[in-house]
């Protein structure tokens, strides 16, 4: 029987841990038995070990329920077994031995595992499940993720039985630490120790993921291949006795282990860490014991999430609290330069920080350790010059900005909150955090190859201490989230205040405006007093010569004039009366002037004038001009319509959307004159003024004068 190797060929390179197709060995390991059938016959098509010896001579070309005795097929038809799942069936029991069976897909071919059974659990006859309970009351009743990790390894322990059981838990960059161990007496420990990524090859990891268990009982095996020739290649990912990587073995020989065993922590579908497992003499797991330790490895997982989501929640709430704090003492501070004088302390105990600062235009205010004002001013710089307005946090500074390096003592940690809106930036420091690292042999040694040697893993696990300089503590999320949080709220903060003074500043403004339209007011009331004085004065001239005069159309003409300066005195009066001196009801203002004009005009015109006004509101200088053409109307008609005598007169006034319209009706002799006189030359000229129409109707009997305006002055 031909055997592998248990080394890589001469000549390999460094990164053949990392490419190494682990999944398709080619052969298995000699302590069970692997069938290989097609799955649409179940005819057995390959094998591997010593299927002649202890299964059956002529196991080739039979089928699997003639070799395993029951029927397969039946129960293939019941459950599906797809790529990534494990169905497990009767066990077989042969002459010497007896074997647990386990169905695997393997690409287009199914694939059986015959590995012995156990004879004596570590639960004893009965069954498992009242063991894995007590095994997960005692990981709920962990006060904390450390003596989680530490219950979980005497735990594991218990159940496997092998020398020593690390928690092993992998940390950002992809190393690993052992977290908490173990193990026997006399037996060596690696409690604390790191070990880097490459001890693990990231298609090894993706393993762990798929098959939660991995087993090796003896390192020094001789691999058993698939026969006959031609299967080498078949996909044994999910296969628990695939053959290990050689160099795998090599590695655990240097560790001075004679068996191992990983069972996978999987939190959220992400591989967390491994339950490692040692034992210095050979030791088998079997299937029904890797069964267990795998649903216990999936309690783990759980407690886990819940420990971490416990710790989370506790950090929010604590960053929570300090922003309820922190953030109304902001707004009523006044500047954000008086919060951070006043607030630096508060600053730095949220985000656990060394020191802070407040890099605002040339002036730096700092707060406990922090570089100089010259090398903030140039962080600051560096951190605008990003092109983002985004957040930047880092525990390692100096590989970001190499000038660090010369103060990572006091600042390798950075977390940088640019403001946008008045150009500050808020700087948080941490001071470097010297770390002794220990490592479980020398990290920089992972692979040694000389010229002419074979490619090999290192071959020394001596705890191995580096000294770790230029880093400070990481910034977890939640302090990310907390800085994202706050800076929000310095926007609100600064937006209010900016809205606060604007508004103060436009009270000022309205109150400065009050005091200009008093005096406005005090003067247009003056200016009303003087015009008022100035036009009775006029009428009362107008009407002493009217009284003087014996020509009766000297006399006629005076009192047109008289009533024609009544109209203008009218509309100085509504000004001083309201507090709108723009505009004025057109409709009150004729109507106050139509009822000034009835008392001069006597009683028997004054029941016969009638009114339909609409309101109108309209420019006061326009309502001026249509108020001297409603009374030059009026005057015409209570002229010539009756000849002199009383009769009906009817005054409306309509708006038509942006125009109006102004009708004076009387029922009387009709038109008469050739409109050649002053009055008619004056209404002419009010008319072109405001840009209206005058329409002379009849009225049947009488006329119909019927004046069309804009109510507002047309744009020029």
């Amino acid at each position: 029987m031909a055997t592998l190797p248990v080394t890589p060929p001469i000549g390999a390179d460094l990164t053949v841990c990392d490419r190494e197709p682990i999944h398709i060995p080619g052969a298995i390991q000699p302590h069970g038995l692997l069938l290989v059938a097609d799955p649409a016959t179940l005819t057995v098509i390959a094998g591997a070990g010593a299927l002649e010896e202890r299964l059956a001579p002529d196991w080739l070309g039979r089928t699997l329920s003639d070799l395993l005795a029951q029927d397969i097929s039946a129960l293939l038809a019941n459950t599906m077994v797809g790529l990534g799942s494990t169905l497990t069936a009767q066990p077989l029991t042969t002459a010497t031995e007896q074997f647990e069976v386990a169905l695997h897909r393997g690409g287009d071919r199914l694939l059986v595992e015959l590995e012995p059974a156990e004879r004596d659990a570590p639960w004893g006859r009965g069954s498992v499940l009242p063991w894995l309970d007590a095994a997960a009351t005692t990981f709920e009743r962990a006060g904390d993720l450390q003596s989680l990790c530490e219950r979980a390894a005497v735990a594991f322990r218990a159940l496997t039985g092998f020398d020593r059981v690390m928690v092993y838990r992998f940390l950002d960059d992809d190393a690993g630490r052992v977290v908490a161990e173990d193990a026997a007496p006399d037996t060596g420990t690696f409690l604390h120790h790191h070990f880097p990524a490459s001890d693990i090859p990231r298609q090894a990891r993706a393993l762990y993921i798929r098959n939660r268990t991995r087993a090796i009982p003896a390192i020094d095996y001789t691999p058993a291949p698939l026969r006959p020739i031609g299967f080498e290649a078949t996909d044994l990912s999910d296969v628990g006795l695939r053959s290990v990587s050689p160099i795998h073995l090599r590695y655990l020989h240097n560790m001075g282990v004679g068996a191992s065993a990983s069972i996978s922590i999987v939190k959220d579908g992400l591989l967390w860490g491994l339950i490692a497992c040692h034992n210095a003499a050979p030791r088998r797991l079997s299937p029904a014991t890797r069964s267990a330790a795998a649903m216990l490895a999936s309690g783990l997982a759980r407690q886990i999430r819940a420990k971490e989501e416990a710790d989370t929640y506790r950090e929010r709430l604590r960053l929570r609290a300090a922003e309820d704090s922190l953030l109304p003492r902001i707004a009523t501070s006044g500047s954000l330069r008086k919060a951070v004088d006043a607030l630096s302390n508060e600053l730095c105990q949220m985000f656990r920080s060394d020191g802070f600062a407040l890099v605002q235009g040339p002036a730096v205010a700092c707060h406990g350790i922090h570089p100089g004002s010259f090398d903030i001013q140039e962080l600051a710089r560096w951190v605008r010059a990003r092109g983002t307005s985004d957040l930047f946090a880092t525990h390692e500074l100096a590989q970001h900005v190499p000038e660090a390096a010369d103060y990572s003592d006091r600042a390798s940690g950075l977390l940088a909150l640019p403001l946008v809106d008045d150009g500050a930036v808020l700087l948080w420091f941490r001071a470097e955090q010297v770390e002794e690292v220990e490592w479980a042999g020398n990290p920089h040694k992972a692979v040694d190859l000389k010229p002419g040697e074979i490619l090999s893993p290192r071959a020394s696990f001596e705890s191995w201490v580096e000294t770790v300089r230029g880093r400070a503590r990481h910034w977890t999320l939640e302090e990310i989230e907390a800085a994202h949080r706050l800076r929000r709220a310095l926007h609100d903060i600064h937006q209010t205040q900016r809205l606060r003074t604007l508004n103060t500043e436009l009270q000022r403004t309205l109150a400065d405006k009050d005091a200009l339209l008093q005096q406005k007011d005090v003067l247009m009331k003056e200016v009303d007093h003087r015009v008022q004085n100035s036009l009775q004065l006029v009428s009362a001239f107008l009407s002493l010569q009217s009284k003087a005069a014996n020509d009766p159309t000297v006399r006629a003409h005076l009192s047109e004039a008289q009533a024609r300066l009544s109209a203008v005195a009218l509309v100085h009066r509504r000004l001083y009366r309201d507090d709108q001196i723009q505009t004025v009801d057109l409709a009150r203002y004729l109507e106050e002037l139509v009822g000034d004009m009835k008392a001069s005009l006597g009683a028997d015109w004054a029941q016969l004038i009638r009114l339909d006004l609409a309101p109108v509101l309209m420019p006061t200088d326009r309502a001026i001009n249509l108020g001297l053409v409603t009374t030059e109307l009026l005057i015409n008609a209570t002229k010539y319509a009756y000849g002199g005598a009383a009769g009906p007169i009817a005054i409306s006034l309509e708006q038509h959307r942006n125009r109006l319209r102004l009708i004076v009706a009387d029922d009387g002799r009709g038109k008469t004159g050739d409109g050649a006189g002053f009055g008619s030359r004056m209404m002419t000229a009010m008319m072109s003024r405001l840009s209206g129409t005058i329409d002379h109707v009849d009225n049947q009997p009488g006329l119909r004068v019927i004046v069309t305006a804009p109510i507002e002055d047309r744009p020029s």
